[in-house]
């Protein structure tokens, strides 16, 4: 493996990591209703479990209510019973063929306990990442030892990797910011 792969694969890696910690953030309830919270929410269909999103129209009334439209009525209380049971703390309502799923507000105790969960998140990601530049580290370390390339070699390439992963972290800490200051808001 040469120094240009190592970076490239810690690279798509440390993108990787970014990109779950996006989708885990995107399941934190903010009080807002967006329709990517019902994504996780699976449902029962025809003996498997599949996201409601491919058996009903998911969309936004308002700001605080999301509308679930079934695609076969029967549907309907298997949705329902669905996101009742999930772990978003979400209380549906059946409304003829469609099904409302009002945002609870959230109080100020559980929005503080919601940014511990956010900063835990990116945390997990940060670690992730450095955990990622160490793998790469050792791997350069190989590289010498091997005599493949010089420490010469290596210090610039594991330079390049630091700022990769300083690169990163700052971008893990903005998203970290930006989802705390979604929760707090009123």
């Amino acid at each position: 493996m040469s120094v240009a792969e190592i970076r490239k694969s810690a690279e798509t890696r440390m993108v990787k990591s970014l990109d779950t910690l996006k989708v885990n953030l995107s399941k934190i309830r903010t009080g807002r209703a967006h329709t990517g919270i019902l994504d996780h929410v699976q449902v029962e269909y025809y003996g498997s479990p599949v996201p409601v999103s491919q058996v009903a129209n998911v969309n936004l009334v308002d700001a605080r209510t999301i509308s679930v439209q079934p695609y076969e009525k029967p549907m309907a209380a298997a949705i329902e019973k669905a996101i009742r049971e999930s772990d978003l703390g979400l209380n549906p309502m059946a409304m003829g063929d469609s099904i409302r799923v009002p945002m609870p507000a959230l109080t100020e105790e559980r929005r503080r306990d919601l940014t511990k969960v956010v900063k835990s998140e990116g945390e997990d990601a940060k670690i992730a990442v450095r955990n990622l530049r160490r793998e790469a580290n050792e791997a350069l370390k190989k590289l010498v030892k091997d005599k493949e390339i010089s420490e010469d070699d290596e210090r610039r390439a594991q330079d390049d990797i630091q700022k990769l992963t300083d690169r990163h972290v700052t971008e893990i800490d903005k998203l970290i910011a930006q989802k705390e200051a979604e929760i707090m808001t009123v």
